[in-house]
């Protein structure tokens, strides 16, 4: 039946080609997978039938057992010596390993004279796709995407079968968990055969909020001495504000060339911004001699201007805007490395609900669908293309030298037309790794790479992520050579560097391109905010890999848990994220934190905001506000009144309240202005638990039968007043309908449990159930989620067809 499901989307697509120029086929449902190398698995006639149904995205290494350190091995992240380093604690405790798919089509006979173009947005970590059995092509670094022109390789009007093997051994290969196979989208795209548009044909580029050029790349193998291409410019609202054609003669020279339309004056430009991220949309028609659309494309782009400069880091539309960010890695929590845009977007959310306005990609590039969720969201982004320069870092297939433009050119024209990115990152923290080519920490490497990014896209500046910025990390106060060629100083955590630098060199322009979120606070108002670009801060939300110790699955130290909910720490930084909204919270701590991270203090505090504490316990709290000042009263007694520090960078917004003995009861802090109250947080001793309580995240009717769209339920186990009570117990989930239960997640990141099956314990008395819509299967789903003391919630939703 999946066989038969796909021969019909083929032809269907093969009858709309008479109708449309260009024609993309999804080829994300249905692939056959099996774990582990297998022989002669690229082979057409190969037995598959054993071998389980996936649908892309897919991640192989999430669904892996967790492999706890063998007693020989360190069992954190640490650079130790080679014979007791930990072999799995970067890579999320997760065996690395093959993983093969395969696919059957039937290809329409019709298709027969056209160009038929096979892409990938992404394979993890590297890959070789085989068709009929014959090797076409393959990826060295994961995280850029592909194609491969199949046309003389296809059997038309037969059956094809497409093989992929996905690799992700070696784990120095990277640092941290990469999930593995096909975690990003596959299509098959077929246009005419001798006048097509190339990959990432158009670059728009806009010019005082007013004015916008276009170019469109595109390929001519017929005799025509001269080729059009109409440019149609629609506004955020859709209405046509421009229609012009450009002309292009015949290069004899070359058979790929670009149209070019220099200049276009928009009537009452509606700008990008990061609070009204409007979006206009570019549509380019290659036409033929006959006056017919060969080939047609179209993108989305915003109408801002960005500057740069040493006296007031950055503005957008002419106006200082400070980056509040976060860096982070690509995946997404327990759904692994799988590339979901609903997953995306709920993230996203989150974060600018808390004040963020930038995101970094580090240390590779994202999907195109996180791009496109920052372009329609108004985030700025810093594009990062690596981690190191070297070839281990980056594949570790073939050197690095062999690759870096190719990769370049994928990434820049990938994403540059859209607003949100503001500047490239070529790579991170070069100076901890001697191995960089040739000896000198990367500066002959970027002095090659930058004039690569020049090429394709003339409108954004380039930075690499430093640290340390010394040249030598011992006797040096100079930064690093490298330091002296960026165009923007990116350093990670030494904020305290930017004065004595700046005025040694008063060109420099400085963005702190990881800040430590031990450090949080102290390392954002010790910045003079007038002059710097602004901040990222490092692993805001916990991660897989990277493991400062067993049985920590990943990074720990994030203010959002992997479910996503917020630690206390979180309402810190939302505090002078968003320092006009008046807030205070209450967080008390359970442990110090002192753990250390190259050479920067990560460990945080261990904290939560519940009162369900020891009778008698002395406890240490901590009221995050930003008012003038916050009162503490518990069950109706005041506990004081303290001022909020404005004068101190290290506790400004953080208030201190030791040796509060705990009482059963009512805990209040009140947050002051001119002794008015404008905020206030409680937390009340809960009782026993009632009932369970499912809340699923999207409204009814949101929710799209795509194959891909996801439904996050939160779980609660709730007293008999409805607060949450910070207990566990295990869970069981079952759902019937035309879903499927995609992962499973509490905010314990120390849990042995999977993230994949039908079980998970409460944490802190909460949990949550992922759930993926099946494709062109829209119907009534009903999840059930019940303890091990009988008790159950049932919540009722509904997948709509994808124009819903």
């Amino acid at each position: 039946m999946r066989q038969l499901t796909t021969i019909v989307s083929l032809m269907v697509f093969a009858v709309a080609w008479a109708a449309n120029s260009r024609q993309a086929c999804d080829l994300d449902m249905g692939w056959r997978f099996h774990p582990g190398d297998v022989a002669g698995a690229a082979a057409p006639g190969f037995d598959d039938s054993s071998w389980r149904t996936v649908n892309v995205p897919h991640d192989f290494q999430i669904e892996q057992p967790w492999v706890e350190p063998s007693p020989d091995e360190r069992p954190d992240n640490s650079d130790v010596a080679a014979n007791i380093k930990s072999r799995l604690s970067s890579r999320g405790f997760k065996e690395m390993g093959i993983g093969w798919y395969r696919k059957a089509l039937d290809v329409p006979a019709g298709w027969q004279g056209r160009r038929v173009v096979l892409q990938f947005d992404g394979i993890m970590y590297t890959a070789d796709v085989y068709l009929n059995g014959r090797r076409i092509g393959g990826t060295d670094y994961g995280y850029v995407g592909f194609e491969i022109d199949v046309t003389r390789d296809l059997l038309y009007g037969r059956q094809n079968v497409i093989a992929v093997r996905a690799d992700t051994r070696e784990p120095g290969n990277s640092r941290w968990y990469t999930g593995g196979g096909l975690f990003r989208d596959v299509r098959l795209l077929v246009t005419d055969a001798q006048l097509f548009f190339t990959r990432h044909p158009l670059y728009v580029t806009t010019r005082d909020n007013r004015y916008v050029s276009l170019s469109a790349e595109f390929t001519n193998r017929t005799r025509m001495k001269q080729t059009q291409v109409v440019f149609t410019i629609a506004d955020p609202d859709g209405r046509v504000v421009c229609r012009q054609t450009a002309t292009r003669k015949r290069n004899p020279q070359t058979r790929t060339v670009a149209a070019v339309l220099p200049e276009v004056e928009l009537p009452t430009p509606q700008l990008w911004d990061i609070d009204t991220p409007r979006r206009y949309t570019v549509t380019a028609q290659l036409l033929r001699d006959d006056g017919s659309v060969a080939d047609e494309v179209s993108e989305r782009f915003g109408v801002r201007t960005i500057e740069f400069g040493p006296q007031f880091g950055f503005k957008l539309n002419g106006r200082k805007v400070l980056l509040q960010g976060y860096a982070n890695h690509h995946t997404l929590g327990v759904l692994g490395a799988a590339a979901f845009p609903r997953a995306i977007e709920k993230r996203l959310a989150l974060m600018k609900q808390f004040g963020i306005n930038h995101v970094r990609t580090s240390h590779n590039p994202y999907s195109r669908s996180f791009i496109e969720m920052c372009d329609s969201m108004g985030l700025l982004v810093v594009d990062e293309l690596y981690d190191k320069w070297t070839q281990q870092h980056t594949g570790g297939r073939v050197p690095f030298l062999n690759h870096f433009a190719a990769d370049i050119e994928e990434l820049v024209c990938r994403d540059r037309n859209s607003p949100s990115v503001v500047l490239w990152s070529l790579g991170n923290e070069l100076q901890q790794d001697p191995n960089q080519p040739f000896n000198d920490f990367g500066v002959t490497a970027y002095r090659m790479m930058r004039p690569v990014v020049a090429r394709y896209d003339s409108t954004r500046l380039v930075t690499v992520a430093m640290h340390p910025r010394y040249r030598n990390w011992e006797t040096d106060s100079l930064p690093c050579d490298l330091a002296l060629q960026t165009d923007i100083q990116a350093y990670n955590y030494r904020y305290m560097y930017f004065p004595g630098d700046g005025r040694r060199f008063p060109w420099m322009t400085f963005y702190q391109s990881e800040a430590s979120i031990s450090a949080m606070g102290e390392n954002f108002f010790a910045m003079d905010l007038d002059r710097v670009i602004g901040l990222a801060y490092w692993g805001v939300i916990d991660y897989l890999g990277e493991s400062q110790g067993w049985p920590a699955k990943g990074w720990a130290q994030g203010v959002f848990d992997l479910s996503l909910q917020p630690k206390p720490k979180a309402y810190y930084m939302r505090s002078f994220f968003r320092p006009d909204e008046p807030l205070v919270h209450i967080a008390v701590i359970d442990k110090k934190g002192d753990q250390m991270w190259n050479g920067v203090q990560t460990g945080n505090d261990g904290m939560s905001d519940h009162w369900n504490r020891v009778r008698g316990q002395k406890l240490q709290l901590v009221t995050y506000t930003n008012a003038d000042e916050v009162e503490l009263l518990l069950n109706g007694r005041s506990l004081g009144r303290k001022q909020n520090d404005r004068a101190s960078a290290k506790m400004r917004n953080q208030i201190r309240w030791d040796n509060v003995r705990y009482k059963k009861g009512t805990l209040v802090a009140i947050a002051r202005n001119g002794g008015r109250e404008v905020a206030r947080h409680t937390l009340q001793t809960t009782g026993p638990v009632s009932r369970l309580v499912a809340t699923p995240d999207l409204a009814e009717g949101q929710w799209k039968a795509d194959g891909q769209d996801l439904m996050h339920i939160h779980v609660q186990a709730v007293d008999g007043k409805g607060r949450q009570v910070p207990t566990g117990g295990k869970l069981t989930f079952s759902v019937s309908g035309p879903a499927t239960i995609q992962g499973v997640v509490n905010g314990d990141i120390t849990s042995n449990e999977m993230t994949v099956g039908t079980e998970r314990s409460l944490y802190m008395g909460s949990a949550d159930v992922i759930l993926r819509s099946e494709q062109d299967r829209p119907g009534q789903v009903v999840l059930t989620v019940s303890d091990e003391s009988g008790r159950s919630a049932t919540v009722t939703m509904t997948t709509n067809g994808t124009s819903a």
